[in-house]
């Protein structure tokens, strides 16, 4: 009920002086959490102001709010160009391929360690598999260029070996998709596999003993014990995945990228850097990222919305 007098809610005023409260006690961890709210302010949502030149015919003479407004017409261009669907089946086939064999790997991985016995062994097969995360895109691209170069690459030796003719890789069209995915997979496969590990731990054990007992043998228990001790794992890194789906790496994608690869290689990212960087048609190019980042919105919610009806886990 609300104070006749001043016309404030006493339960209200009561709720805020209880938060108030909290943060004054705990006012040591709001200090640690201030620096990252400033960093997402500064650089993620600030910059956001800009993207309202995607309806503009934005000049930097005239400046962002002095630019003239178009609306969506540079969508309606973007739709009508020659090469959309080219560049959205590009974008699409490469992350749901990448999507398909990169998810299950680290969770296959991660029970096969789970299995393991010998603890030293185990370790060892982690250390070599999560070791690829910390090389960065440029040193792996240019580790491709190296080991499949058609002159000296180690795999065309080993196909001219055999008798095979060298096979131009990175020139290659048709090559650009299967190593873009086999490289993603080598690359980061490891570091997700941390993640399942880390859930496979929380699993409770006497889950396994009560299965042992009942004669499940071992591959029961990974399906009835395992998997679905971290299936909301599973669930919550799929939802993210899917959410991104629109979003696949661009530095891999531009450094691989070359004249003969560029009718597989184009994709909304890359596209998105050739029109704003180097045409400086900033409208587009923006027009174009916010199409991406609306349809990666899209696909959360709906993907999220899907897995709480089924699985009743979900991001929120």
């Amino acid at each position: 009920m609300k104070s006749k007098d001043s016309g404030i809610d006493p339960l209200m005023m009561k709720s805020k002086r209880k938060a108030w409260s909290r943060v004054k006690r705990d006012y040591e961890l709001y200090l640690f959490l201030l620096p990252i709210v400033l960093i997402y302010v500064l650089f993620r949502y600030y910059p956001m102001y800009g993207v309202q030149i995607a309806f503009k015919d934005f000049s930097p003479s005239q400046g962002i709010w002095g630019s003239s407004w178009v609306g969506f017409q540079h969508f309606i261009d973007f739709f009508n160009a020659y090469n959309f669907w080219t560049i959205i089946k590009n974008t699409l086939s490469l992350s749901f391929l990448s999507l398909v064999f990169s998810f299950p790997a680290p969770i296959i991985i991660a029970i096969m360690l789970n299995q393991m016995m010998s603890k030293r062994f185990k370790k060892f097969i982690q250390t070599v598999i999560y070791a690829p995360h910390f090389i960065s895109i440029v040193v792996l691209v240019g580790m491709m260029n190296v080991f499949l170069s058609p002159n000296s690459g180690i795999i065309n030796h080993i196909i001219t070996w055999f008798g095979g003719e060298p096979i131009l890789f990175m020139a290659d069209e048709d090559w650009f998709r299967p190593l873009y995915i086999l490289s993603g997979v080598w690359q980061e496969t490891g570091f997700a596999t941390i993640i399942y590990l880390a859930a496979l731990a929380g699993v409770n054990p006497e889950l396994h003993e009560a299965a042992t007992m009942d004669g499940a043998n071992k591959w029961k228990r990974i399906w009835h014990v395992e998997i679905p001790g971290i299936l909301p794992t599973i669930v919550i890194l799929l939802i993210l995945a899917l959410g991104n789906i629109m979003s696949i790496g661009f530095e891999k994608a531009f450094l691989m990228q070359n004249d003969l690869n560029y009718a597989t290689s184009n994709i909304i990212p890359t596209y998105v850097y050739e029109l704003g960087i180097q045409k400086a048609q900033y409208s587009f190019s923006t027009a174009v990222g916010l199409f991406n980042s609306v349809i990666n919105i899209i696909l959360i919610v709906t993907v999220n919305r899907i897995a709480k009806k089924m699985t009743e886990t979900s991001l929120w």
